[in-house]
């Protein structure tokens, strides 16, 4: 089986991918024995991405996938996007991103939002990036508790629950980071 190094320290992000990739070991950062930051301080969701698949590569050896993601909503320009996960000052503070976005749509009928993810593969010395989006709307108040980041405001186009409140076989199959690993997956098992 092969393995490849998921340069994340999300334990959330981490258990969905590896439920997506059963014919492979997805490793862990710490079952590589790799503490610390990684950095993500470009402008874009690709460029983030290919930094950490880099940085993880460069400081293992090993093949690695990374990838970022951005919640981008209509009413806001594409705000928060790249800085979704520190939006409100602090990073990965889900209740406050989410009371930010939340009070900064008060009021307003566009609610038109979407998850993009970018997923990044370094394999065998070359580079590959992959894109997931998943279209949805922004509620007025938190619902569920499934899940993780903006999932409790976040509704999928064509359903009427949030991520939050959806099955996480029902996510992993629609959700943008689902849509971008499936195009992962495609291409290592073409790979194989």
């Amino acid at each position: 089986m092969r393995a490849i190094v998921f340069a994340t320290n999300n334990a959330h992000k981490l258990e969905e991918v590896q439920k997506a990739l059963p014919s492979i070991e997805v490793k862990s950062l710490k079952a590589v024995n790799f503490e610390g930051e990684i950095p993500e301080d470009h402008e874009t969701l690709e460029e983030n991405s290919a930094q950490k698949a880099d940085f993880i590569t460069e400081h293992t050896g090993l093949d690695c996938f990374a990838d970022d993601t951005g919640l981008e909503v209509e009413a806001l320009n594409g705000a928060p996007g790249v800085y979704s996960a520190r939006y409100a000052g602090e990073h990965g503070n889900s209740e406050a991103n989410m009371e930010k976005l939340l009070s900064e749509l008060e009021g307003n009928s566009n609610r038109n939002a979407q998850f993009r993810t970018v997923v990044t593969l370094n394999l065998d010395g070359k580079q590959h990036q992959f894109e997931g989006i998943c279209k949805g709307t922004i509620t007025t108040e938190k619902q569920g508790d499934k899940g993780f980041g903006y999932d409790p405001i976040f509704i999928p186009e064509g359903y009427s629950k949030t991520f939050a409140e959806l099955d996480m076989s029902v996510k992993n199959a629609i959700s943008h980071r689902g849509l971008a690993v499936q195009k992962l997956v495609d291409f290592l098992n073409k790979q194989a």
